[in-house]
């Protein structure tokens, strides 16, 4: 966002302004405050013929508003849309994102798109930061609701191949999280993850293991995510929303790269658990060989 528009979202920045609007500018910031969540995925002239002025009446408002252009107030607006849009939101934002006759080739192409825009703004610095952190730390902590939920047990399945000091934090109340976070201490690592909707409980969470003086690493989307300010290594995935489902198609390949950084600098002690594991995995006949059992 540029600086001219400060930490407010755009919705709050309509409706500072909306009293000198003029009669076209009064009709798009109607259509926005009443329809946001579909909005903010229009283009300049979709959303000019959605209210029937001009495409450049569109573009002047978000220059009124101080956004540098049009591209720029619509990337504040989806951000906006994705703390708050609720599942039924979704599904007609889904309506006019996604192609029905090929909802395959459309997703795939989304998340696609999700996986090269993260990977052109990956900061390698936090990434071995991060990395760092994970391998040096006494005990790593793991969390994530909800969706995110699904990557933190993910993280965790392939950590614990590497580690035997894991912990991966269950969502219960914020009691019940405290009190799995109660022997924390500044040795230890904590890793968060959260990707929107935002839960409240993995901000909570960060926070008070920050006061503990464990170190934050954050997976997440963006920079004004919540756990962006309690973040020691912020590590940033693009996530969108294709329909009511999360897309967490990128985020999963950032920590698989997590993971396998990890492993890489852990590889003595890889070596030796998988030589076992797979021992195991013979004799209890784990896995498909094509070979019928002994």
């Amino acid at each position: 966002m540029s600086p001219k528009t400060g930490m407010n979202d755009p919705i709050t920045k309509i409706k500072e302004k909306l009293g000198g609007f003029s009669k076209g500018q009064k009709l798009i910031s109607g259509y926005i405050l009443e329809h946001y969540e579909k909005a903010s995925y229009m283009t300049a002239l979709k959303l000019g013929e959605a209210v029937g002025i001009s495409e450049s009446t569109v573009v002047r408002f978000a220059i009124e508003l101080g956004f540098e252009g049009y591209p720029e107030m619509q990337k504040s607006l989806q951000a906006y849309t994705k703390k708050r849009s609720t599942a039924l939101q979704r599904l007609e934002i889904a309506d006019n994102r996604i192609n029905k006759n090929n909802i395959l080739q459309s997703v795939l192409n989304h998340d696609i798109s999700q996986i090269r825009t993260t990977l052109e703004s990956a900061d390698s610095e936090q990434f071995e930061l991060a990395v760092g952190k994970i391998a040096g730390a006494d005990k790593i902590y793991i969390f994530g609701a909800m969706s995110s939920g699904l990557l933190a047990r993910f993280l965790d399945y392939y950590l614990h191949l590497i580690f035997d000091n894991v912990i991966l934090i269950h969502a219960a109340d914020s009691s019940g999280i405290k009190q799995q976070l109660i022997r924390a201490g500044s040795d230890d690592t904590l890793i968060c993850i959260s990707f929107p909707r935002y839960s409240n409980s993995a901000a909570e969470t960060a926070r008070f293991a920050k006061t503990k003086g464990v170190g934050i690493v954050a997976i997440t989307d963006s920079p004004v995510s919540p756990l962006a300010p309690l973040a020691d290594c912020l590590l940033l995935a693009k996530s969108d929303m294709a329909s009511f489902a999360d897309s967490l198609v990128a985020p999963l390949a950032l920590i698989n790269a997590l993971i396998v950084a990890v492993g890489m600098k852990k590889r003595g002690e890889i070596e030796k658990v998988f030589s076992e594991l797979e021992e195991i995995w013979k004799q209890e006949n784990v896995y498909d060989t094509g070979m019928p059992p002994n």
